[in-house]
């Protein structure tokens, strides 16, 4: 959750839905009491404590409230929490207990649907990717008939762990089956999810078609047409929350609106300046990302010569894979004060890069939603994206941004010449900017669509008791 840890696009969703969501419902947030939560939380109030089970161990449940008022459960627990690295692991490598860890947050979730707090129990869950996956089958593997809904934000991440794992997390040894955990001889928590929760859904309308084709499915697209042809897979789009405004943003050199291209202007100019390269009256192109292979990084290197060709500069602020780290490295040395790379992350030269940039390259070779596409339109720099799961539901080509159909070099040279073409032509630049940022990016509508999901899913609950 954003407001104390993220790792990813997640983080921002499970800080912004919720707050959406509250103008319909009485929400609350579940969270393991990571290193970063617990500091930054302040007073935590213990309020229940939670039985091991299996080789899942016991913890405490804390309750506070952010500043806002939104109420977050926290797990305390230090011997699963207490770390250092990322949610997730150290130094790139997952921690090996990440089985009983997010086990013990998905059983968690279960409870809390059953009395954990006496003051306080869901009517339905809410679950994200494959951290919580296992708490729609907990549920029914006791009985329980609350319903529950699974997002899932990037089908590649799916908690498969050995068949031991089973015993270790307290399931049911017939629960080792294709229609249940079972995954290709291992356990996945993902297919659990899938399996048991009333309804599924991900992040974009396209990812929602994609992921039931066996060239995006990773292997569950098979029970993911199952879910789709009763009804019970849908594709929400992701918003961006209100902060995505050039008008009030504190982080930008100078705030500015639609229309205002000097404003712009100002702040190409401070992000040139950060970044090294020389005075210039060319587009600049950002990429704001991960540096890994799923988000074309290969493909933005081999096509980076198209741009400084068509004077045109490059600056990268990301973090990943080594290779590609030292491929950008290496390209900023060799055209210095064209190209500039800053490995890490910082929220103000991002935000920066946003309102300075005239393109941001986003060639991912797929892409759940995104949201980086749309800050950038949001901020009025075009992108230029594959037209993949949410780029292709969020950017219309040569309306409010660039896109290309197939995942190549060519395809993303191609797109980058036409933007090129396109910012030689000023009114026709500006109608394109102005037309992105007017576009509607916010939470509202996801959340009209997510309660309307809320009561098909009670529905289903229904359904599935009779």
């Amino acid at each position: 959750m954003a407001d104390f840890v993220k790792t990813g696009g997640l983080g921002e969703v499970a800080g912004a839905l919720p707050r959406a969501l509250r103008r319909h419902h009485d929400v609350r947030i579940l969270i393991p009491g990571y290193r970063q939560v617990v500091e930054r939380c302040g007073e935590i109030a213990v309020i229940g404590h939670l039985s091991g089970f299996a080789d899942i161990p016991p913890c405490n449940l804390g309750f506070t409230e952010t500043a806002d008022g939104l109420g977050i459960y926290v797990l305390l627990s230090a011997e699963l929490y207490d770390r250092d690295g990322t949610p997730y692991g150290q130094a790139g490598i997952d921690f090996g207990d990440n089985d009983l860890r997010f086990a013990r947050l998905s059983l968690a979730a279960a409870e809390l649907a059953r009395g954990a707090d006496p003051a306080w129990s869901a009517d339905l869950l809410h679950l994200n990717d494959w951290q919580t996956a296992l708490a729609p089958a907990y549920l029914a593997w006791r009985g329980a008939r609350t319903p529950s809904v699974l997002t899932i934000h990037n089908l590649a991440y799916q908690g498969v762990f050995p068949k031991e794992t089973l015993h270790r997390i307290g399931l049911p040894d017939d629960a080792f089956r294709m229609d249940g955990v079972e995954f290709y001889g291992q356990l996945s928590f993902l297919k659990a999810g899938l399996y048991y929760a009333s309804q599924v859904t991900t992040v974009s309308e396209t990812y929602a078609r994609e992921i039931t084709r066996p060239e995006s499915g990773c292997g569950l697209d098979g029970l993911l047409r199952t879910r789709a042809a009763c009804g019970q897979l849908a594709g929400i789009l992701n918003g961006i929350d209100e902060s995505w405004d050039p008008r009030i943003d504190p982080h930008l050199a100078v705030r500015f609106e639609a229309g205002d291209w000097k404003g712009k202007a100002a702040n190409a100019e401070a992000v040139r300046q950060g970044f090294g390269l020389a005075v210039s009256r060319g587009p600049l192109f950002a990429i704001v990302s991960r540096l890994v292979h799923q988000k074309g990084i290969d493909l933005s290197l081999d096509a980076a010569q198209a741009i400084l060709d068509g004077g045109g500069q490059l600056v990268v602020m990301g973090q990943g894979e080594g290779r590609f780290e030292h491929a950008l490295t290496a390209l900023a040395t060799r055209h210095p004060g064209q190209v500039g790379v800053r490995v890490g992350f910082d929220e103000m030269a991002a935000r920066r890069m946003f309102a300075g940039s005239d393109f941001l390259l986003m060639p991912s070779r797929f892409e759940p939603c995104g949201l980086a596409q749309m800050y950038a339109q949001r901020f009025g720099s075009l992108p230029i994206v594959h037209a993949t799961g949410g780029l292709a539901d969020t950017v219309e080509d040569e309306v409010t941004g660039f896109s290309f159909r197939d995942a190549s070099v060519h395809g993303l040279r191609e797109a980058i010449a036409r933007a090129l073409d396109t910012f030689g032509r000023k009114k026709r630049l500006n109608g394109m900017r102005e037309t992105a940022m007017m576009s509607d990016r916010t939470w509202n509508g996801a959340a009209l669509d997510y309660s309307a999901l809320y009561s098909r899913a009670f529905g289903n609950r229904a359904m599935r008791a009779a």
